[in-house]
């Protein structure tokens, strides 16, 4: 069978249930695992679909953009796991920031049971974790229509009223010089999000690792805790500055 063919019978089934499951669609449509963990890839890609671990669900056009879907899919099994520990970290009662970061976008499937206040910039989090048990409360300011979040000024200050218990945040690269961003708005939100809260953890896979980019906008000693999949060496080196490191499995 062509993957033409897989995509129709794929994307109906997805109508049809709302979700499909690598394993089962292997099995119906008599091909490898690995066929339609590819096939799943290439629908997320072009915007058909929203990749799960395990599998995808259907995109709603009107919820989170395509564009969004897209970036969170990229590399969905590592970042997966890395939402999924820290996911654990967090405990009824908790009140949280989470940024725009698509990897922090894909912690909310895994919290939409706890009893917990999110304070947040990003649209799709909002549309995410609505009508689940999370109490949201949304960053007011200039809206990004490209990474569908909230920045600037007015956001910063908005940030500062409150205070959090645990903030779970992204950045384009860390290493053993500092953090860093492609943009200075997201910097600026980044850091009003550490400066208000307790303990801060950093969601990246190890493709963020010993990145530098354009924009060096802190120091390390703003995270308390780095979640990764990542095993490079320049973890070894965080560690040793203090960083208490965790390993998405």
């Amino acid at each position: 069978m062509n993957f033409p063919k897989r995509k129709q019978l794929i994307l109906k089934k997805l109508d049809q249930t709302g979700e499909v499951d690598i394993k089962q669609m292997a099995e119906e449509l008599t091909v490898s695992e690995i066929t339609i963990r590819r096939d799943l890839n290439q629908l997320a890609d072009d915007g058909l679909l929203y990749r799960t671990h395990g599998g995808a669900m259907k995109v709603d056009p009107f919820e989170v953009p395509h564009q969004f879907v897209n970036k969170a899919a990229k590399n969905v099994e590592a970042k997966d796991a890395i939402c999924r520990a820290a996911a654990a970290e967090i405990a009824d009662g908790d009140i949280i920031f989470m940024d725009c970061g698509s990897t922090v976008y894909r912690l909310c499937q895994f919290i939409k049971s706890k009893k917990i206040k999110v304070i947040t910039n990003s649209l799709p989090v909002v549309y995410e974790l609505q009508n689940s048990q999370v109490s949201l409360n949304i960053i007011g300011g200039e809206f990004n229509a490209e990474r569908q979040a909230v920045h600037g000024k007015i956001a910063s200050e908005h940030i500062a009223r409150y205070h959090a218990t645990k903030a779970f945040l992204g950045v384009d690269g860390i290493s053993r010089n500092g953090l860093f961003a492609n943009s200075e708005l997201e910097a600026d939100i980044t850091q009003a999000f550490a400066a208000n809260s307790e303990k801060t953890y950093l969601l990246c896979d190890d493709s963020k690792i010993g990145k530098e980019t354009y924009l060096r906008f802190g120091d390390l000693e703003m995270i308390d805790t780095i979640i990764t999949n990542s095993d490079s060496e320049e973890l070894k080196f965080l560690e040793k500055k203090g960083m208490h490191i965790i390993q998405g499995s």
